[in-house]
C-alpha cells in the first residue's frame, strides 16, 4: 500500500489495488475462449518446462498480496494461463498471452491492464520478474507451490432472501452525478424506516469491498432481515457511478449522501421521516456534513468515525501501524516527523508545482539518509511511493488533511451513535471517542451513545493485533455484537415519535 518510509501513513483502507476482484470471478473466467495465446511448438521445444502451478507475494508495504499462477501445455507445445488472488477472493483469471523463450517469460492479462515478465532460474525452480499493472511496478518471484482455495466469509447472504433486493440507478440534479446502487427492502408491511451506507476513503463500491470482505453487504443483509431499508451506493467513479473521486472532498461527499436521501423520500415503501445515515471512516465525517445540512436526516450512525482533523488522524495511524508491523518506537517517531515535514508543505504552500517540488525535496532528502538495508528494503515500491505522493496533491487529501470535524459535530440535531473497535489502528477509538463525545456536548447534544467495543479492529472484525494486514486473512466479517449494538440503536430511533 505504501513506501516505507515516505508514505506508510496515507489513510489505509483499501489494501490493494492492484488486482481489482469486481467483476472478476472464477466461473466468469471458466467461461471465456481464447484464454492463452499458444507459443509456436518450434520455439516451445528449446524451453524448459513451465507447466504448473507457481506461488509468490506483492509487496505492498503495510501488506502482501499473494498470487498464484498456473500454466499448462497445449497440444501444439505453447502455454495456457489462469492467475488467482486469493487474498481478494478472485480466481481464474484468464492470462492472455504467455510467451517462453528459452529461460525467459513473460505473459499478459489485458482484462486488469496487467503484464509480467521474469528470467526462470537455471534449476527451473525459479522466475525472477517484474509485475507492471497501471503505473505500478513491482518485483514478483514466482516458485512452485499449491493452489489456495477461496477464503471463508460465511456471513456473505445466500439466496434465496427473505427480502427484496433491487438495482437502483439516480441522479443529483446539482452536480450532474449520476448513482448506481442497491436497495433491499423487507418483503412485507410498510413504509419502513431506511439508512444510506456512506464508505471510508477511497473510491469504494457499493459493498466497500476490501481483502476480499464486503461490509456493507453484510451490514445490509442483517439491518435489512430486521425490517430497516438499505440503500448501499457506488462511490463517484467507481462502478455505475459517474464522477472524479480524488477530485471531490468531504462536502461534496456530504451532497452525494443528500441526493440519496432524496431518493429514498421519493420511495413509497420508504418512512420519509425515518431516513438514517450510517458512516464508516471518512464516513463518519460526511453523515455530520449532511445532518448539519437537511432536516430530513432523522439519525447518524459513525463507525469507526473521527473528531479530530485529518492530519493528527495520519499521524496517530501511521505510527500505530507502523509499531504493530515491527517498527520500533523510535523508527516510528521518525516517520512522524517526515509527514509533519511534508503536510506543513500541504498547508503553508498554495502553488501546486511549488509544493509538488517541495515535496518531492523532501522524499529525497530522506531517502539519502538512508542505510544501504533500508535503500534495499524500499526496492520495488519506488511506483507506490510516486502515486502516493501524487495523492498529497489532489483536492480530496488536501482537504481531508486539514478538515475538523468538532466545529460540524457541535451543529448535529439528531439522535447520534458512535462506535469504535478497541484495536482500531486507523481510527484510534482512545483519540477519537472522547473528542466526539466532548463536541456533541458542546453544542447542547443529549441524545448519542458513545461506545467502545472490545476486541474489533476498523472493519470491525475480531482480530489480534488490529492491523490492516489481518484484514484478508479474518473470515468475520463484521463481528456480531457490533452488528446488534447498530441494529437495536437504529431499530430504536425507527420506533420513537
Amino acid at each position: 500500500m505504501a513506501a516505507r518510509f515516505v508514505c506508510r501513513w496515507i489513510h489505509v483502507l483499501a489494501l490493494a489495488a492492484l488486482l481489482p476482484v469486481g467483476g472478476i470471478r472464477a466461473q466468469e473466467a471458466a467461461g471465456e475462449k481464447g484464454a492463452g495465446e499458444k507459443l509456436p511448438a518450434d520455439k516451445a521445444a528449446a524451453s524448459p518446462e513451465l507447466a504448473g502451478i507457481w506461488a509468490g507475494e506483492l509487496n505492498l508495504g503495510v501488506a502482501k498480496l499473494r498470487l498464484v499462477v498456473e500454466f499448462k501445455k497445449q497440444e501444439d507445445g505453447g502455454y495456457a494461463g489462469t492467475m488467482d488472488s486469493p487474498d481478494q477472493n478472485a480466481f481464474g483469471m484468464p492470462i492472455d498471452e504467455v510467451l517462453l523463450d528459452k529461460q525467459s517469460i513473460k505473459f499478459t492479462m489485458k482484462k486488469i491492464g496487467g503484464a509480467y515478465a521474469g528470467e526462470l532460474s537455471a534449476n527451473g525452480k525459479e522466475i525472477k520478474g517484474t509485475w507492471k499493472q497501471g503505473l505500478l511496478s513491482l518485483p514478483l518471484v514466482l516458485k512452485p507451490g499449491e493452489k489456495a482455495g477461496p477464503l471463508a466469509r460465511p456471513q456473505e447472504p445466500k439466496a434465496p432472501l427473505p427480502y427484496r433486493s433491487e438495482e437502483v440507478t439516480y441522479e443529483d440534479s446539482k452536480s450532474g452525478i449520476k448513482f448506481a446502487g442497491t436497495l433491499t427492502l423487507p418483503k412485507e408491511g410498510g413504509p419502513f424506516p431506511a439508512v444510506l451506507l456512506i464508505s471510508g476513503s477511497g473510491p469504494q463500491d457499493r459493498n466497500e469491498e476490501i481483502a476480499g470482505h464486503k461490509p456493507f453487504l453484510v451490514l445490509a443483509d442483517y439491518l435489512t432481515r430486521r425490517g430497516i431499508a438499505v440503500l448501499r451506493v457506488d462511490d463517484r467513479g467507481i462502478g455505475g457511478t459517474s464522477g472524479k473521486p480524488l477530485e471531490s472532498t468531504i462536502e461534496d461527499h456530504a451532497s452525494d449522501a443528500l441526493a440519496g436521501v432524496a431518493f429514498l423520500k421519493s420511495r413509497a415503501e420508504i418512512d420519509r421521516t425515518k431516513i438514517g445515515l450510517v458512516g464508516h471512516s471518512e464516513g463518519g465525517l460526511v453523515a455530520p456534513a449532511a445532518a448539519v445540512r437537511s432536516r430530513e436526516v432523522a439519525f447518524i450512525v459513525l463507525l469507526a468515525g473521527t473528531g479530530v482533523t485529518g492530519e493528527e488522524i495520519l499521524y496517530r495511524q501511521g505510527e500505530l501501524i507502523a509499531v504493530a508491523g515491527g517498527a520500533t518506537p523510535e523508527a516510528a517517531a521518525k516517520n512522524v516527523a517526515l509527514q509533519r515535514k511534508l503536510f506543513a508543505v500541504l498547508k503553508n504552500e498554495t502553488d501546486q508545482a511549488a509544493a509538488q517540488a517541495k515535496v518531492e525535496a523532501i522524499a529525497a532528502e530522506q531517502i539519502a539518509l538512508l542505510s544501504d538495508e533500508e535503500k534495499k528494503q524500499l526496492e520495488g515500491l519506488e511506483e507506490i511511493g510516486k502515486q502516493q505522493l501524487k495523492m498529497l496533491f489532489t483536492p480530496w487529501f488536501r482537504h481531508f488533511l486539514t478538515y475538523d470535524p468538532a466545529p460540524v459535530l457541535a451543529q448535529v440535531k439528531c439522535p447520534v451513535l458512535a462506535i469504535n473497535g478497541e484495536k482500531d489502528l486507523q481510527v484510534d477509538p482512545k483519540q477519537n471517542l472522547p473528542t466526539i463525545e466532548a463536541a456533541l456536548k458542546a453544542g447542547g447534544h443529549a441524545n448519542f451513545v458513545i461506545q467502545e467495543l472490545p476486541g474489533l479492529n476498523h472493519l470491525f472484525q475480531t482480530c489480534k493485533t488490529g492491523s490492516p494486514s489481518e484484514y484478508g486473512q479474518i473470515e468475520e466479517t463484521f463481528n456480531p455484537a457490533a452488528l446488534t449494538a447498530v441494529g437495536d440503536w437504529i431499530a430504536k430511533q425507527a420506533a420513537a415519535k
